[in-house]
């Protein structure tokens, strides 16, 4: 019986994957094998030995401390593409409200509201104040072609804007599913001297902590309209307010408002909507479910942000032995040599590891399996967890 520990609301469409033979699912549970969580913070939480995964129903996982978790062999997953959607219809919505004072002339008609038979008129008379420009014909930067800035560039396009796009961690995929019409920008500054409006779609990293700042801001045009729909800490406040104060942005329209820009003029600042839909919370929750079983059941790891990609279909009956290990030298021969010695064959087996660090991960299916082995391979240095799956029945 696996112990799921739920963090905030998650849907039912998530919670209800969990078959009730196999699983238990409550907020109580004290040692979950495995937590699924939305936004809640998870920094100063104490972790047990029994807990196996997490898994974060959304993209970002900066809420989770994500490299503690990968020295305990803790799996963290989270659901990129799932909320795409949601987020590129709210960065349309935005795109449209930086352009055109759609807030501030509501608020507006609302102060006149009791003039009566004069309202009317005041609205003819007053409208000019809140004009704007036109999208239509205009040039959108798109930064970070995800799963969601692939969909805004292709939805810009459809919309009649020359769109620019830059990832330097682009995928083979990921450029299947863009517009022939998007044009690739070479590197973030042709976007910043080229475009009148700038989207933002990068996951918050030691990298993009204040990727939009004074310099960045120096070389856009002046005029530009800025939105993030990222993380709150990819862009510079402090730059980013005065650049609206002395006029070089126009506007900047954020999903992550704090104490400095939730009031400032010139800032749109919306309480990170961006995911927000029962559409959004139920295919996170799905999608962040179904990874959480296969990594249990079947040791898959897919869409982990601290483990490598490596999934194996089950292909026999065997038993699987899963081997979270330091990508260093010689590790495959010990772990392979362990089997060996006690004349355990391997049926199939896959490894990967994390590009830039030396975390691994290998899983075998084995001809069978005896009681200390997982103890044996435990005590190879190197190791990190040891977990070994029944045959299926």
């Amino acid at each position: 019986m696996y112990r799921i520990k739920t963090i905030n609301n998650i849907a039912a469409a998530g919670t209800g994957l969990f078959s009730r033979g196999r699983y238990t699912v409550s907020p109580e549970e004290e040692r979950p094998d495995a937590i699924l969580v939305r936004s809640a913070k998870m920094h100063d939480m104490q972790f047990g030995g029994e807990l196996l995964c997490i898994a974060r129903a959304g993209a970002g996982t900066n809420n989770i401390p994500t490299d503690r978790c990968a020295e305990r062999g803790i799996v963290v997953f989270n659901t990129p593409g799932a909320n795409s959607e949601a987020v590129k219809e709210l960065a349309i919505c935005a795109l449209i409200m930086s352009s055109r004072d759609v807030i501030g002339s509501i608020d507006w008609v609302r102060s006149i509201a009791d003039r009566g038979d004069e309202v009317p008129s005041l609205v003819e008379a007053g409208k000019n104040a809140f004009t704007g420009p036109e999208i239509m014909g205009k040039k959108l930067g798109v930064i970070g072609l995800g799963a969601v800035g692939a969909l805004i560039a292709n939805a810009a396009v459809a919309l009649g804007m020359e769109v620019y796009g830059h990832d330097p961690f682009l995928s083979i995929d990921a450029a299947w599913r863009l517009s022939s019409q998007i044009i690739n920008a070479k590197d973030r500054p042709q976007i910043y001297k080229t475009c009148d409006y700038i989207t933002l779609h990068v996951p918050y990293m030691e990298s993009t902590h204040h990727m939009i700042d004074a310099e960045a801001i120096a070389q856009m045009k002046k005029g530009a309209r800025v939105l993030n729909l990222s993380r709150a800490e990819v862009v510079d406040d402090d730059a980013m307010l005065a650049a609206l104060e002395s006029g070089h942005i126009s506007r900047y329209v954020t999903d992550f408002p704090n104490a400095k820009t939730a009031g400032a003029k010139g800032v749109i600042a919306m309480p990170h909507l961006a995911s927000s839909t029962p559409e959004s919370e139920e295919k996170c929750a799905f999608m962040a479910a179904a990874q959480i079983i296969d990594y249990l059941e079947n040791g898959n790891i897919i869409n982990s942000v601290n483990m490598p990609y490596v999934a194996m279909p089950r292909m026999g009956a065997e038993p699987r032995v899963c081997v979270l290990h330091r990508n260093i030298p010689d590790m495959i021969t010990k772990i392979s040599g362990a089997l060996s010695a006690r004349g355990i064959n391997i049926e199939n087996m896959v490894n990967a590891a994390v590009r830039g660090r030396d975390l691994a991960y290998t899983l075998i299916d084995v001809s069978r399996v005896e009681t200390g082995l997982r103890e044996e391979l435990e005590a190879v240095v190197g190791v990190t967890r040891v977990r070994i799956l029944p045959q299926i029945s």
